[in-house]
């Protein structure tokens, strides 16, 4: 994809500066300028060229990674084997021709050498030099042979060295050991040299086994890996094709899990977890379009009886009373736009201004505001509850419990906040003296444009929209808003909130 996107760039640039060309004065600015693809170094071009050969799937990468990992372990442990194999051969065959240098020696200290030295175990081939250069005694296959080595030890004692020797009339390498001793003539320096025969042979058997079998192994693993790689993404594949073929109206379907239980099956499972979430989303929306629908529709129809009532009495008298009724309707439709527009702002998650808050002053002054109620509000606040948040939405927040215990409540309610030191959280309850809650229903108020008395919210200006607005607020914020038993001796509703804790508020 990204050649692609670089070879649609290139003939953009193209057709631009075809265009430019063919405008006079730009085009002669097109003419002097390089394109990028002019002004590409040779760096970038060789760059080009290595991201096409790149494998793009992942089986290919897998198996190319896997094959060259192999290849170099195989070619280190060959090397390895090689080098090991001839260092042992070479030792064994050196400490052959140490010990039959080192008797030979022994025999010029007594003063026993034999003019020919008979072939030995372990030594191809003997020969004795003192220190003038002169050969003492050598095996047969060096009779008349000068020294094998022109430069001749000049210490005394025993010093032992190795070198290759060749022009011995063999094929072969061959390794020589020289062993210098001190004997009543003076200095004597054995050589005695043994083939490398065998280990040039061991060494040539070995490399064409590893030359052939190398190879059969890399393919091998590079097959097995594709095969294995393959199976593996199988069901990668089938998860892949099922979402390619879920639209925003097949969102019921679901990928297939495979019976592996390995990161695949999570990813499967994440995946159907994701597609859940978006049907209940899209199921959430469509249910929220169809109730907005539903409750603009009495409003607006209400409003419009009233403005063609208006104009069709003639009484002057009566209009004020009409218009008046059209007016609140017109609220009634202005708040329930707003409450609209801060749901769908809620939903998109769209970030809030956070600072710390006194938690207690911003409650005592959204009660402070609502001196005119129909039902006097009762406090009890402790001091100092400070929570991290945004002001105007947690002052929503009460405002939004408040105007639901106001429409219901009888004679009183009740604003209580504390602190939970256990939860680290603090707790806001608001409880009006109504008729309450069914436990049944304790969940169901918090859906959108729910209402347990339809007619007396109606009646009272609800729109359904208050708790659900405010329970969204508190979860923002890292709370939760619940409906919960009243106390025995004090009937009616109960709205908890619960927002976590903060540090000292900041003036």
């Amino acid at each position: 994809m990204a050649e692609a996107f670089a070879a649609s760039g290139v003939a953009g640039g193209g057709s631009a500066a075809s265009g430019a060309a063919g405008g006079g004065s730009a085009g002669g600015r097109a003419a002097g300028a390089a394109t990028p693809t002019e002004a590409a170094t040779p760096a970038q071009a060789a760059r080009r060229g290595l991201r096409r050969l790149r494998p793009m799937t992942v089986r290919a990468r897998a198996t190319l990674g896997a094959s060259a990992v192999v290849a170099i372990a195989l070619a280190i442990a060959s090397l390895s084997l090689l080098g090991l194999l001839d260092a042992n051969l070479l030792h064994n065959a050196e400490s052959d021709a140490e010990a039959q240098a080192t008797a030979v020696a022994q025999l010029a200290q007594a003063g026993r050498l034999d003019p020919l030295l008979p072939p030995t175990h372990g030594a191809d081939f003997l020969q004795v030099v003192n220190e003038q250069g002169q050969v003492l005694t050598a095996s047969q296959n060096l009779t008349g042979r000068p020294p094998v080595v022109a430069r001749h030890a000049t210490v005394p004692g025993t010093v032992l060295s190795t070198m290759d020797i060749s022009g011995l009339g063999q094929d072969h390498r061959q390794r020589v050991v020289q062993v210098t001793t001190e004997t009543g003539g003076g200095l004597v320096s054995v050589y005695a040299g043994t083939s490398l025969r065998d280990a040039d042979a061991a060494d040539e058997t070995t490399a064409a086994a590893l030359a052939v079998g190398m190879p059969l192994l890399l393919l091998t693993v590079a097959w097995v890996t594709w095969w294995v790689t393959g199976r593996a993404l199988r069901p990668v594949e089938a998860i892949r094709a099922e979402v390619a073929e879920i639209s925003d109206r097949d969102l019921h379907r679901r990928v297939p899990v495979p019976q592996t239980h390995d990161e695949i099956a999570r990813l499967a499972v994440t995946m159907n977890a994701t597609l859940d979430r978006l049907e209940s989303s899209g199921h959430r929306q469509r249910q929220f379009i169809a109730d907005a629908s539903h409750e603009l529709r009495s409003p607006i129809a209400v409003l419009r009886t009233q403005l063609e009532v208006a104009l069709a009495v003639p009484d002057p008298a009566a209009r004020p009373e009409l218009i008046t009724g059209a007016l609140e309707d017109t609220e009634r439709l202005q708040q329930l736009a707003a409450d609209l527009l801060l749901l769908a702002r809620i939903d998109a998650a769209e970030p809030h201004a956070t600072t710390l808050l006194d938690l207690t002053e911003l409650v005592r002054e959204a009660v402070r505001t609502r001196r005119g109620d129909r039902v006097p509000v009762d406090t009890e606040l402790a001091e100092g509850i400070t929570v991290a948040g945004s002001r105007l939405w947690l002052t929503r927040v009460v405002t939004n419990l408040l105007d639901n215990a106001q429409r219901f409540a009888e004679h009183s309610v009740r604003v209580l906040l504390r602190v939970d030191e256990a939860a680290g959280r603090a707790v806001l309850e608001v409880v009006d003296d109504g008729q309450g809650i069914p436990v049944a229903d304790r969940e169901r108020i918090f859906e959108r444009f729910t209402r347990l008395d339809d007619a007396r919210s109606r009646d009272h200006g609800g729109t359904g929209l208050g708790l659900a607005i405010a329970r969204d607020l508190a979860q923002h914020h890292r709370g939760t808003l619940t409906a919960e038993a009243a106390a025995p001796d004090a009937p009616g509703a109960r709205l908890v909130a619960r927002l976590p804790l903060a540090g000292p508020a900041q003036g």
